[in-house]
């Protein structure tokens, strides 16, 4: 069976995962891959056997042997990179957030339509068996019309001071409630229209790190509903996990709690007490399996078939226009409303 040949820019902790992902895929083959250092570079080409390897990706998308490009590069690089792989006519695959800037996201979507080629975000979290539940969950009516709801992300300081080297240079809304404002749009299948956050600086300033240590905004939908967003990295090392999840949706007839702290497992050692992580990325008989893996193969499907994406460029949009909107409200003490998106991209809800 043919491959999809796959391309990727950015080789850091995502980008060596979609390349490992990719690499053992039946339906993928990794053709080349880009990033700014030489040594990242060569690891993953000798740990999974790709042939090719540059430093500057606009030479990468010179190659005429690939269909589609990953783009994996720190939260505010995505824009760049990902218009180069749409103008050299390649499907695209973009990491969370799409991008950092409406405007920037508009234009990926009409050269993506000018050019006929595929933009899929990398939500992963849609993929995820409970997340998918509540969906059905809420459209079957099971908890009546979804009033309000909650959700939490929050890291550890390590992710902020030492997992990634450029946590100032985002916060900590785009690095983690991304997933949750998609999430929560996709529950309500409706549009967010208007903004209202609060944030601090204080731990992380304090280590020379520019940016905020929690923020927590709410965010009024077109049906009514209004969802608190919770997003921190600074809680202590000694939190058992490194990330603390959770959701909630209140209807009218019911409600529903998700809490990914614990994936039904713990483990107590003598050195600490953890809860792992294996829903999203966790390796079984040779293979990753779990939600962030069939993200990938479903966009393999996409481009193969010919279909739209379970998350499109257009949803990617949202996010960026809700945490836009976040951010201008951390900026003015106000309530900020997120414009509609233009009519030539279309809401996918009805925004009242």
């Amino acid at each position: 069976m043919e491959r999809t040949r796959i391309g990727i820019i950015g080789l850091g902790i995502m980008g060596s995962s979609y390349a490992k992902i990719y690499s053992a895929h039946p339906l993928a083959e990794v053709v080349a891959v880009s990033a700014l250092r030489q040594d990242q570079i060569d690891k993953v080409r000798s740990l999974y056997g790709v042939a090719n390897g540059y430093l500057d990706y606009r030479q990468m998308l010179e190659r005429k042997d690939l269909d589609a490009v990953v783009v994996a590069t720190p939260d505010k690089y995505h824009f760049e990179p990902a218009r180069a792989v749409l103008e050299s006519g390649k499907h695209a695959l973009v990491e969370k957030p799409f991008t950092t800037s409406t405007a920037e996201a508009d234009e990926l979507i009409r050269i993506s339509k000018r050019v006929g080629k595929t933009i899929q975000v990398a939500f992963n979290h849609r993929w995820l068996g409970p997340y998918h539940q509540t969906k059905k969950s809420i459209e079957s009516g099971e908890i009546g019309a979804p009033l309000a709801g909650y959700a939490r992300k929050n890291d550890t300081i390590f992710v902020s001071s030492e997992y990634i080297t450029w946590a100032g240079e985002t916060t900590s809304a785009w690095f983690l409630s991304a997933h949750d404002i998609d999430l929560m749009r996709w529950f309500l299948a409706s549009e967010p229209v208007e903004a209202r956050a609060w944030g601090r600086k204080e731990v992380l300033a304090a280590k020379g790190i520019p940016t905020y240590d929690i923020i927590q905004a709410q965010v009024k939908f077109a049906s009514g509903a209004f969802i608190t967003f919770e997003s921190a990295w600074v809680y202590p090392n000694t939190f058992p996990s490194m990330v603390d999840s959770f959701m909630e949706i209140i209807g009218t007839a019911g409600h529903i709690h998700l809490d990914r702290k614990c994936e039904s497992m713990e483990i107590s050692t003598a050195k600490a007490f953890s809860y792992p992580k294996l829903f999203l990325n966790t390796e079984i008989f040779g293979r990753m399996r779990g939600a962030f893996p069939a993200c990938l193969e479903d966009f393999l499907y996409a481009v193969r078939e010919g279909t739209e994406p379970q998350v499109t460029g257009a949803d990617g949009r949202q996010v960026t226009a809700v945490l836009e909107a976040i951010h201008r409200s951390l900026e003015t003490g106000a309530s900020e409303m997120i414009p509609p998106p233009p009519p030539e991209i279309g809401a996918r809800y009805a925004r009242g």
